[in-house]
């Protein structure tokens, strides 16, 4: 903003304040007229063009009632990733690359106002007795807040976009990620009821796969979503319970986990329960979930292929229950998970689906693995995009139990 115009601002948000001050439960509404009236009377002494007073209203506005310098990032849809490490460093991530912005905070206690404003939105809290958060905003985008003392360089904020609207398994086949053949088949396994797992790195796309596969559901099931932060966009089931975890107050009293949701969900008669992501000691009621008649679950975990996922799982399932030895982590492992999903993004940052695999059993102390899909690179274009999609391998599919009872039949 010019030299003019900030002076002229700063006129504006001192009046706004003054006034503001004088009265009480004031709405959005009511600011952004008040903020019109003032500008109105400012241009009896001074010419603003339209573009000039449309710039103060909007930056005012968002700085008093939204999220600052932010608000324009958060309503472009080509932005998926927001990035501050502090106050005068901020990132974004657009059509796959990351490129740093102009834009600055006036300060680091704007920045700490504006992370305050979001985590209380979702009743959460942030201070330096619990200095991380995960939050979200009202759009569902993803959010995570690190205050001093943990963050050295200032307050540092990652928000992760999602669309308006959640992604098709029609779209996933349009940008590559999927086949035809593979979307038909997933369809099949979901209507089947099998569980399914889907895994991969940060920022490979598991929610907006989950997302998509979600639509494969019959609409006249129930389903209760479990999740940290709620961001899945399921939209085609009518009997659906969201269910959001709850961190501890200030006392260090009443925090609600994913592990407490899980055992409250199965007194809520679900056909199916998703859980958004497991990371510890939850991996085990999930797994129990799904071995006691909870057919057709989903979840996903963070995992660099379809053995490390089974690996984690085994350290996650430990971590909430050491005493189980291995082989009994193993045995609920295979006989709960039917179909693993593991997805990547690629060095041309596409997001691909890389192997579909069938988990077989339990034998000789080990989880059998059944590869079904395998991704198949064939080289890169002229701008270094790779080309290549999912093979269908030579194995047939072990487990067709599923497939019978539900009527479908598949080659």
């Amino acid at each position: 903003m010019e030299e003019f115009l900030q002076a002229i601002y700063q006129e504006v948000k001192s009046d706004v304040k003054e006034r503001l001050d004088l009265r009480r439960n004031v709405s959005d509404d009511d600011v952004y007229e008040m903020i019109i009236e003032i500008l109105m009377e400012q241009e009896r002494r001074v010419y603003l063009k339209p573009s000039e007073k449309v710039e103060i209203l909007e930056t005012l506005f968002n700085a008093m009632r939204r999220l600052d310098i932010l608000q324009p990032l958060i309503e472009d849809p080509s932005i998926t990733e927001i990035m501050i490490n502090g106050p005068e460093n901020i990132f974004i991530e657009k059509e796959g690359k990351v490129e740093r912005v102009k834009l600055k905070f006036s300060s680091e206690d704007k920045l700490r106002d504006v992370i305050h404003n979001i985590v209380a939105r979702v009743n959460r809290s942030i201070n330096e007795a619990t200095p991380i958060c995960d939050a979200r905003l009202l759009d569902g985008s993803r959010v995570n807040a690190v205050i001093p003392p943990l963050a050295l360089q200032g307050p540092v904020l990652t928000i992760r976009k999602f669309p308006e609207k959640p992604m098709s398994i029609e779209q996933l086949i349009r940008y590559g990620s999927i086949t035809k053949e593979v979307a038909d088949f997933l369809k099949k396994i979901i209507e089947a009821k099998y569980n399914v797992f889907v895994c991969g790195g940060t920022g490979s796309g598991k929610t907006t796969f989950l997302n998509a596969l979600s639509n494969f559901i019959p609409k006249d099931e129930r389903v209760i979503t479990i999740e940290d932060s709620a961001e899945l966009q399921i939209v085609n089931v009518e009997n659906i319970v969201k269910l959001e975890t709850r961190n501890a107050n200030t006392e260090g009293k009443g925090e609600v986990s994913i592990r407490d949701l899980i055992r409250s969900s199965l007194r809520m008669r679900p056909e199916r329960i998703v859980v958004g992501e497991v990371r510890g000691g939850e991996a085990l009621d999930m797994l129990q979930a799904m071995n006691t008649g909870h057919e057709g679950s989903l979840s996903t975990g963070h995992a660099n292929s379809t053995k490390d996922m089974i690996s984690r799982l085994e350290t996650m399932v430990l971590s909430g229950a050491g005493s189980l030895p291995l082989e009994a982590i193993r045995q609920q492992i295979a006989s709960a998970l039917d179909i693993i999903i593991h997805l990547s993004r690629l060095r041309d940052r596409s997001r691909r689906t890389l192997e579909i695999v069938e988990v077989v059993g339990f034998k000789n102390g080990k989880i059998e693995l059944n590869p079904l899909f395998v991704f198949e690179e064939e080289g890169e274009d002229a701008n270094k995009k790779i080309l290549g999609s999912l093979k269908r391998t030579k194995n047939k599919m072990i487990s067709t139990e599923k497939f019978k009872m539900a009527g479908i039949k598949i080659e």
